[in-house]
């Protein structure tokens, strides 16, 4: 069976998000099952991903969006060192820059890898068992394939589409149609929702199948799903919630280069307090202090907007008996207000960006992690810490609920229910009557470590799916 997975992102080559940590480890482990031959397609970014590795150009040729003719040239890293095949679709001027987004062109940006993608394998007669389309940004592959007589060839592809943040839509005004690849007229409302092109939505009723990042996701959508409600409703019958995996490869505390103090489940105390008194050192904290973690974009999504006030109130409310660092960047007015407690507070440390070696090192190194997010999809950040080691504090919501178990039921982490922060101050408080008891504590470590988080159990549930 060939799989080709569609992306705008993939770690290592480019990352902003779960997206590219999923993208980059699914096919991986796909891979590793019989007969499956899992490939990515992705843009092309200006990342030294792309010089450090070297690439052949498999396909040259030529698309029309409006009146431009735009070049698209395919290339094929060679070494397959990521465990499949990754192209990438490089279109001058569109699919030739430093990152996946914040550009004003996004929509010509999208539309162009997606039709650059079906141009390529229509005219080179390359027809997979399966398109998995990932996020809106491939959402409109489901309708092309069936609807745009320019891919023929590729008609009757089964295609599935996963999910992972049904905040982002990528709407558009029906003015952008004619940027599009010629389609027939009379399916024009597949691609529509209120009177906008919704690239989610016709991805959700074009596609054989779709999933989301997690079960709980899934019925959160049913009831809140930016306008979509109704949508996913209608189409439940093919709609499957699929928990996230994490690379338990490159997320080994027993193995991973990016740390300091390299720790298994026997050793696991002791090296994890090293790494701390060596991380505490570097930033000015104090090590014999129970520290708690914050590591993401400055989203409201994410529940940073409540990271400054849980800083001072924690600090003030504990009289200074705890340490908090976080690891991120987003919002302006986050960004500042957290740049000026970094400078009030000795017990506060903030590093301001996207940094993996230090991510890994503060996985290793916390205490407890912080997750106050109002809407968490899947969520790895919880996955991650719980590998190394590290308590998860978690807001009751999506793949959090599904991966989390508070400890008063028998889990191994701590839950709260709403998105305030009086409650994530509360949580952090059950967390340092925790941290007091130090048999607790070890027991806590020992039992986090021993999840299973990895891929491989979800990589065949896809492959079912792929099959059904």
């Amino acid at each position: 069976m060939i799989i080709y997975h569609l992306s705008t992102e993939c770690y290592p080559v480019a990352k902003v998000g779960g997206l590219a940590d999923v993208v980059g480890a699914l096919p991986k482990y796909q891979n590793k099952i019989k007969d499956i031959d899992a490939k990515v397609v992705m843009p092309w970014y200006n990342k030294s991903f792309v010089y450090d590795h070297e690439f052949d150009i498999v396909f040259d040729g030529y698309i029309h969006q409006g009146g431009n003719m735009l070049q698209v040239q395919v290339l094929k890293e060679k070494s397959d060192v990521l465990g499949f095949e990754l192209y990438m679709v490089k279109i001058p001027g569109l699919l030739d820059r430093d990152n996946p987004y914040g550009y004003q062109d996004e929509n010509f940006q999208f539309i162009g890898f997606q039709h650059g993608v079906l141009h390529w394998l229509s005219a080179m007669n390359i027809r997979p068992d399966v398109l998995h389309c990932h996020d809106y940004h491939t959402g409109l592959v489901p309708f092309m394939i069936e609807y745009c007589p320019e891919f023929s060839p590729l008609k009757g592809v089964k295609t599935i589409a996963t999910i992972h943040n049904g905040e982002y839509q990528g709407m558009m005004s029906w003015e952008m149609a004619r940027y599009l690849p010629s389609f027939d007229q009379y399916k024009w409302g597949l691609m529509d929702w209120n009177g906008l092109i919704n690239p989610l939505a016709s991805m959700i009723k074009c596609a054989n199948a779709f999933t989301t990042v997690s079960q709980g996701y899934l019925e959160e959508l049913y009831i809140s799903f930016r306008g979509l409600e109704s949508l996913i409703r209608d189409e439940f019958g093919k709609a499957y919630g699929i928990i996230n995996g994490i690379d338990t490869e490159v997320w080994n505390p027993e193995t991973d280069p990016m740390l300091d103090f390299n720790f298994n489940i026997k050793n696991a105390v002791e090296q994890k307090k090293k790494g701390k008194e060596k991380l505490c050192r570097e930033y000015g904290l104090k090590p014999e202090l129970p520290l708690f973690a914050f590591i993401g974009r400055f989203a409201t999504e994410k529940g940073a907007d409540l990271i400054p006030d849980i800083v001072w109130k924690s600090i003030k409310q504990s009289y200074g008996a705890l340490n908090i660092m976080v690891l991120g960047s987003g919002n302006s007015y986050i960004e500042n207000k957290l740049k000026e407690y970094d400078y009030t507070y000795t017990n506060f440390a903030l590093d301001l960006g996207y940094k993996e070696h230090l991510s890994h090192k503060i996985y290793a190194s916390a205490d407890f992690l912080l997750m106050p997010s109002r809407v968490e999809p899947c969520g790895l950040n919880q996955m991650y810490s719980m590998r190394y080691g590290t308590v998860p504090i978690v807001r009751y919501t999506g793949g959090l609920r599904d991966t989390v178990t508070d400890i008063s039921t028998g889990g191994a982490g701590i839950n709260f229910t709403y998105p305030g922060v009086d409650d994530v101050i509360h949580a952090m408080n059950r967390a340092l009557m925790l941290y007091n008891q130090k048999d607790v504590m070890e027991n806590l470590i020992d039992a986090n470590m021993n999840f299973d988080f990895s891929w491989e159990k979800s990589a065949e549930k896809y492959i079912a799916l792929y099959k059904n």
